[in-house]
């Protein structure tokens, strides 16, 4: 089954006017690092002493639950030309490999790496959380941030649209066994759920 055949007569495909630039998220805890890429980041604060961000990440990815257990995040705008980085966080899991192993990073305030070539990389806390079922919703508290080198921003219709055939199917492929996945735990959103910092 396709992705196109799984969302038929849904109102996904209109959802997809909504995304945003494509990201790199990386967290670490516990002396473990890893990365992953989301199309859901956005600004969270109009106040300018106050700069948050807002990421949906799905339940099934390795740095939700590194993020989950130390509370740190870093949030990474990719330029157009990122697209091996976007396979390479994208296409494998944390859980059998170590991503960012061949990645330059490093570190400012609170310990999540920085990749030192994104265009742009934001240093975060997490403040708040909301539980989304399939899926948590992370405000972050943005504390320290990097400018690397410039470009173009990668956004999902960009990205939707010049991937290669070969990538497409991969994607595609990887894309339906997660909707297949979280079907069932993003019917049961527990709005008790709340944020407790790690101790």
């Amino acid at each position: 089954m396709s992705s196109l055949d799984r969302v038929a007569d849904t109102h996904y495909p209109l959802l997809r006017h909504l995304t945003l630039p494509v990201v790199a998220v990386t967290s670490a805890h516990g002396g473990r690092i890893n990365g992953m890429i989301a199309n859901s980041a956005q600004r969270a604060s109009l106040v300018p002493s106050h700069p948050r961000i807002s990421v949906y990440i799905s339940k099934i990815n390795y740095t939700h639950d590194l993020v989950m257990s130390s509370g740190v995040a870093a949030i990474h705008l990719l330029r157009r030309d990122h697209w091996d980085l976007i396979w390479h966080l994208g296409l494998q899991s944390g859980r059998d490999v170590d991503k960012l192993a061949t990645v330059p990073t490093h570190t400012q305030t609170t310990g999540a790496p920085l990749i030192d070539d994104a265009l742009v990389a934001y240093d975060c806390r997490v403040a708040n959380t909301m539980d989304a079922g399939g899926a948590t919703f992370f405000l972050l508290d943005v504390v320290g941030a990097y400018n690397g080198p410039a470009g173009e921003v990668m956004t999902s219709v960009y990205f939707r649209e010049n991937m290669s055939p070969a990538k497409k199917d991969i994607y595609e492929e990887r894309l339906v066994a997660a909707m297949e996945y979280l079907e069932p735990l993003s019917s049961r959103v527990d709005p008790s759920l709340s944020w407790k910092a790690p101790k």
